[in-house]
């Protein structure tokens, strides 16, 4: 096992690795910008090392620098979290190449999946149902054209490199092709580095769903049952579910019979999670994140599992030790990610934070690495927390989450616990039938 883990990143994630750092006996290393000088993951790990000005790019993405706090603490392992530099297959191999464990997958499936054209080529040839489309990227508009009067209007332009909505484009019709193109391309280029897309035909009505699973390094694969993650704005999760209101347990069965395969095949390891979407009893795979998910709780909360533990046992050469037969669900859990942003308008509103009081009681889980005193710096993605319950059933889960939510106190910044509040009170929120398309409806006051 290993006696030293530095942890690649920042905020309530760089907490949630440390916390099975300490459960596990095994040292931490935090990295910091100068604006993180007094994070909460900075004033509680082992060790920590200042690794650049406030900019992303010259802290948290400086790969020499990162190695260097390794070298000089003589940590044996890197966490990456998520975001930054957990899906840059560079950076895995070369973490490798020095002698230090990398905790995720292979650099190798790391370039795989972040080609999202590599990735639905790999699931086809394993079996896995795929959303129709072109079978590769498009060179042409007159390519692009063919493929759209072959599946059918309305068509997504999707960037081959891409993610969070960027370089995605839908034509309605055959006179909107040529701009959607166009434009899906310039924002690609300038997003990734890579103009390449694909298209895949655009579903009116479908359902974000995904499946965790964990590899170990000797064939073994096991899945955590499924996450709904619908409620999205401009394509970024808002609130994620486990399970989904809208299947059976037979549905999850069959999905991560499925899904568990397909990885064997390929060879996988480490943590990984599918995603999938469904309308009309089907599901179609999208794309895969070769990382721990902001919305893992969710089902640490109905698995009873700790994922990071999972993670760094696999990475240390640990095989999983058990079956899928002894991955138990109990329950329905509900996670709120909660940002310094106007409710209303989505306005990032950083500052000092006066008054931090988290809810509790039983089923009650806050993720976050504010405190009274702490000043939101500017500089990075505007979530400061995650509220997660868990309870029997939905109908408690959705109860609790109200009654947590009308805790959380947070003063001095903006958040978007009031918006999580009226989604929680709307009946269609509280029947399970939304659609990715609804929250957007929502928020513009038209569901």
């Amino acid at each position: 096992m290993f006696k030293k883990i530095l942890i690649a990143n920042r905020g309530e994630i760089a907490l949630r690795v440390q916390r099975a750092c300490r459960e596990m006996g095994i040292a931490s290393v935090a990295v910091h910008s100068t604006a993180d000088a007094d994070a909460m993951h900075v004033r509680l790990a082992d060790e920590s090392v200042c690794i650049g000005p406030p900019a992303a790019r010259d802290s948290y993405l400086n790969i020499p620098a990162i190695l260097s706090a390794a070298a000089i603490t003589g940590a044996d392992a890197i966490h990456p979290g998520y975001g930054f530099l957990s899906e840059n297959a560079s950076f895995a191999e070369i973490v490798e190449a020095h002698g230090i464990a990398f905790i995720g997958p292979t650099a190798q499936h790391i370039t795989m999946m972040g080609d999202k054209i590599a990735a639905k080529d790999a699931m086809r040839r394993l079996g896995v149902p795929l959303v129709p489309g072109s079978d590769g990227a498009l060179a042409t508009l007159a390519e692009a054209a063919e493929v759209a009067e072959r599946i059918g209007y309305p068509v997504l332009i999707k960037a081959a490199a891409g993610g969070g909505g960027r370089g995605m484009k839908v034509a309605q019709t055959a006179g909107e092709l040529a701009e959607a193109w166009q434009v899906a391309r310039t924002e690609s280029k300038a997003a990734f580095g890579n103009d390449a897309v694909y298209m895949e035909k655009y579903l009116d009505k479908p359902r974000h769903i995904e499946m965790q699973i964990m590899a170990d390094s000797y064939g073994a694969v096991v899945h955590f049952g499924e996450r709904d993650c619908s409620l999205q704005r401009r394509h970024q999760k808002l609130l994620e579910e486990a399970g989904s209101p809208a299947l059976t347990a037979a549905q999850r069965d069959a999905l991560g019979e499925t899904v568990t395969t397909a990885l064997k095949g390929l060879g996988y390891r480490n943590a990984g999670t599918l995603e999938f979407l469904y309308q009309d009893n089907q599901f179609a795979f999208i794309e895969m994140n070769t990382r721990l998910q902001v919305e893992h709780p969710v089902t640490e909360m109905v698995c009873n599992v700790d994922l990071v533990r999972e993670q760094i046992r696999i990475a240390a050469g640990e095989p999983l030790g058990y079956d899928q037969s002894a991955v138990k669900f109990s329950g329905h859990a509900i996670e709120v990610r909660v940002t310094a942003e106007d409710p209303d308008t989505f306005i990032p509103n950083p500052g000092l934070i006066t008054t931090f009081h988290p809810p509790g009681g039983l089923g009650v889980r806050v993720d976050s690495a504010l405190y009274g005193g702490y000043r939101v710096p500017p500089y990075y993605d505007s979530m400061i927390a995650k509220l997660i319950v868990h309870a029997p059933d939905r109908a408690q889960a959705i109860a609790r989450m109200r009654r947590a939510i009308d805790e959380f106190a947070v003063i001095g910044v903006k958040t978007t616990l009031p918006l999580h509040r009226r989604i929680l009170d709307d009946p269609t929120f509280q029947s399970g039938e939304y659609t990715i398309h609804w929250l957007e409806k929502f928020v513009a006051g038209e569901a």
